[in-house]
């Protein structure tokens, strides 16, 4: 009796100073689900004030919240580029902004991706003033300082456009009164209206020019994939079209997708143009070969499975007869390859 009574006034004590921690120890894995548990949460700079300051037309102010911010989160990307935009856009102040995101490019460690992007920012700042230099100059440094990686080439791509953007700019900005000319009068007593049809635009001419094109900006990925459908589409010629997309395929820094989009298009002139059915399907199976743990190799997987009833398709189609064409239209750049 002695020893129960001493059991029964030990579980009493033990109960009073240890039920909370019982407790805890059974609810916790169930409060946690709710509440996230006892971890303090992640600190982050809040940019709220400022956004809602900058709203509201007052910049300063909403400058003044953003350098506090960043105070505390130097090098934030999102508080730089925050404090750029105040800068640049509200206050058309743009060589604040530029000293802003050439502090933050400058620094040592900063990811590719962030200083790509404020020097993109920069670029098309100064391509809103119609200033091509010097967006060019911003472009240039992305291709300088990351050679051979995605960012540079959309630097390359953007540098080859900027000739065209500065006339669709300046067209904004300098709108002239456009005379139309007189209309074909009584055009439903007419015998035919075939002569009030635009002219096509002649396919030679459009090579050459995306040929001249691509001489002084040899990775436009846009204008090559337009030559090589030209080529297909209106010359007829599978050999010229499939050296233009093995030039883009073959280029190490373009994304599976685009990769493998290029690779299906390939398949496409050679069922158009006559190829055999094992000419396409090795086509098909280099994005396989290529990518064979990503969603392309799916999709390129149900192609091949369905290629045969594709094939005949294309057989049933009318037969064109092919033209004569120059031998060698645009670029000269060897024998084609297989992409």
């Amino acid at each position: 009796m002695t020893g129960l009574m001493v059991t029964l006034v030990l579980a009493i004590m033990m109960n009073i100073l240890w039920r909370n921690a019982i407790i805890d120890l059974i609810t916790n894995p169930l409060t946690s689900l709710f509440t996230g548990g006892n971890e303090p949460p992640v600190k982050q700079p809040y940019y709220s004030v400022a956004t809602a300051k900058r709203k509201r037309g007052q910049y300063e102010a909403a400058i003044a919240e953003v350098r506090k911010q960043l105070e505390k989160f130097p090098n934030n990307f999102e508080g730089v580029l925050l404090l750029a935009g105040i800068q640049a856009e509200n206050l058309s102040d743009l060589p604040a902004a530029k000293n802003t995101l050439n502090h933050f490019c400058d620094q040592t460690g900063m990811p590719l991706k962030q200083v790509a992007n404020a020097l993109t920012q920069l670029a098309d700042w100064h391509i809103k003033l119609a200033d091509m230099e010097s967006a060019r100059a911003e472009f240039q440094k992305i291709i300088d300082r990351f050679p051979d990686t995605e960012p540079a080439l959309q630097a390359e791509l953007r540098i080859g456009h900027l000739a065209e953007t500065e006339k669709i700019i300046l067209a904004q900005h300098d709108r002239r009164n456009i005379v139309m000319p007189v209309g074909v009068q009584n055009i439903g007593l007419l015998d035919s209206t075939e002569f009030l049809k635009p002219s096509a635009i002649d396919p030679a001419r459009l090579a050459a020019a995306h040929v001249a094109h691509l001489e002084a900006h040899p990775h436009d990925t846009e204008a090559r994939e337009q030559l090589a459908m030209i080529y297909a589409n209106d010359f007829k010629r599978l050999d010229l079209a499939m050296m233009e997309l093995a030039q883009l395929i073959s280029e190490p820094k373009h994304k599976p997708k685009q990769v493998a989009r290029w690779l299906h298009l390939a398949a496409d002139f050679q069922l158009k143009l006559g190829a055999d059915v094992a000419t396409v399907q090795a086509t098909l199976e280099n994005i396989l070969e290529r990518f064979p743990n990503l969603p392309v190799a799916e999709v390129a997987q149900r192609r091949l499975a369905r290629l045969n009833s594709e094939f005949r398709g294309r057989q049933a189609a009318t037969v064109v007869k092919f033209g004569v064409y120059e031998q060698n239209i645009g670029l000269k750049c060897g024998a084609p390859q297989r992409p």
